[in-house]
């Protein structure tokens, strides 16, 4: 078979899987778990920001328990900024042109919802090991739904479709900036550039994945915040030198996806397809993949982590996807022009090129080796949960990172075209299983909710008991020990009682 009739094929299977599943359950669910929640991402968005700042306890030595609220922000953020807002946004304008971009605000409103639901529920069954926790879907399935064979399956396909497939189109996107950028300063043959770079790649990342979490955790809360911060400068740098064509922006982005009259011909829903796919692999919401990190937070409520995450969605899709979205509209207004260009990071990379001419091309070719690196790092963390699921022995967590990294160096070297296709029908398969559990598990997070929102009420930091919800089974980390350290003296059993209160009156 040869690579087009290859991509053919997965193009084939890809539509066929968003066109009649894909697109229905995310839209499905994320109305539901809206519905359910009360739209817990609109109400509580001030109490993200204060979720986010919960520190970790410590042990009698001052070594933190597990990662801090900050931490597991990071992690997950490394793994959402990346390749999704700068060659996935590209690929959704080309694809279905400006009024995709309205879709993928409006598809990480919906499905926040989910991040919600499956982060908190990851904390509920969460579990111990060492001296940090672990959990995800698979916990969740097997603790909440009683499955553990079904665990088994989703964390297998976790482990093959997301972890793997989706690392080596991060590294494939490094790879693609930087040869853009040599080509930018003149340089005619990167044959030798691809190779040396999917060498140092899959060496750097060897180096730290064999290290474990803690190390991909120091990593990123130092790395992630920089960059984001010196893209969205350069962002608004782009549009300050095209500020006469904001107007315009906002008229062809909400213009054209508003633009019904298109639907005959197709164009609208091919507009709708592509913010809809290239936003949740942006943002990840409710695709089971935020949860594997979100589980190892040390909070004192579950709710906490879910809000915590469902700010990672606003701060992937409607800060950082927006970016690049301004940057190329106010750079590339005419579609024709765009189409013409690769669906990968080229079209981002050339728009900045426009404005800043070689040093354009070479910011963005640091800013994605950073990003995508970090998100490759994040990558590694979701599936070493899912791996330690299925086996907990360290030789197997370190079988999987020496297994991460020769995807790294592979995904360097293969054609974008086939590394964004691979991802499109991971995606769709792992979207659907995760959002299927997370609606049957929906009852749970809402009660949690409640509870959260009880306490809250009474001016207090709430705090979480597995006595205070004792239908539940499975709970491991919830006990009076394990909440010492989170009490706060004499508020202890006023927060106890009005958590049991409130769980009686709503559960």
């Amino acid at each position: 078979m040869t690579m087009d009739n290859l991509l053919d094929s997965i193009g084939a299977v890809e539509t066929l899987a968003w066109n009649t599943v894909g697109i229905f359950v995310i839209l499905a669910v994320g109305v539901y778990l809206g519905y359910r929640t009360r739209l817990v991402q609109l109400r509580h968005i001030p109490d993200m920001f204060r979720a986010i700042t919960d520190k970790a306890t410590s042990d009698a030595e001052g070594r933190t328990r597990s990662l801090s609220a900050f931490q597991t922000f990071t992690i997950t953020a490394s793994a959402r900024v990346g390749t999704g807002n700068i060659a996935g946004v590209a690929g959704a304008i080309a694809l279905g042109g400006p009024g995709a971009v309205f879709w993928m605000w409006l598809m990480a409103i919906f499905t926040s919802a989910a991040s919600f639901v499956e982060s908190t529920l990851a904390q509920l069954y969460k579990v111990r090991r060492f001296d940090t926790f672990k959990g995800g879907p698979a916990y969740y399935i097997e603790r909440g739904l009683g499955s553990r064979s079904g665990g088994i399956v989703f964390a297998v396909i976790f482990i093959f479709c997301f972890a793997l497939s989706f690392t080596s189109l991060q590294s494939n996107t490094i790879v693609d900036a930087a040869t853009g950028a040599a080509t930018e300063l003149g340089l005619e043959d990167t044959t030798s550039m691809v190779w040396i770079l999917a060498i140092a790649l899959a060496g750097l990342t060897g180096l730290v994945v064999l290290a474990g979490l803690r190390r991909v955790a120091q990593v990123t809360q130092r790395v992630v915040p920089l960059m984001a911060m010196a893209y969205i400068l350069l962002g608004l740098v782009v549009v300050a030198l095209n500020i006469e064509a904001i107007p315009a922006v906002f008229g062809m982005i909400f213009g054209e996806a508003l633009n019904f009259t298109s639907a005959a011909g197709g164009a609208f829903g091919a507009m709708i397809m592509a913010g809809v796919q290239r936003g949740m692999f942006s943002n990840e919401a409710g695709m089971g993949s935020v949860p594997n990190v979100a589980a190892t937070a040390d909070v004192s409520h579950p709710v906490k982590q879910g809000l915590v995450q469902t700010l990672g969605v606003y701060l992937d899709t409607l800060i950082i996807c927006s970016v690049t979205a301004f940057i190329i509209l106010v750079t590339f207004p005419d579609q024709a022009v765009r189409a013409e260009t690769n669906l990968g990071g080229e079209l981002t990379q050339e728009a900045l090129t426009a404005n800043f001419g070689a040093f354009g091309a070479i910011a963005l070719a640091v800013i994605i080796l950073l990003l995508a690196f970090t998100s490759i790092l994040g990558n590694y963390s979701y599936g070493e949960m899912n791996v330690l699921f299925i086996s907990s022995s360290e030789k197997s967590r370190k079988i999987y990172a020496v297994a991460l990294t020769a995807v790294v160096f592979l995904g360097a070297i293969i054609p974008v075209d086939l590394a964004w296709a691979i991802a499109g029908v991971t995606m769709v398969i792992i979207a659907v299983y995760n959002l299927v559990v997370i609606s049957l598990l929906g009852g749970t997070a809402v009660r949690l909710l409640k509870h959260y929102e009880a306490q809250k009420r009474q001016g207090l930091d709430p705090l979480f008991l597995a006595s205070d919800m004792p239908d539940l089974r499975n709970i491991e980390c919830w006990g009076e020990a394990d909440m010492a350290d989170h009490r706060a003296g004499p508020a202890t059993e006023s927060r106890t009682s009005a958590g049991r209160q409130d769980t009686r009156s709503q559960g």
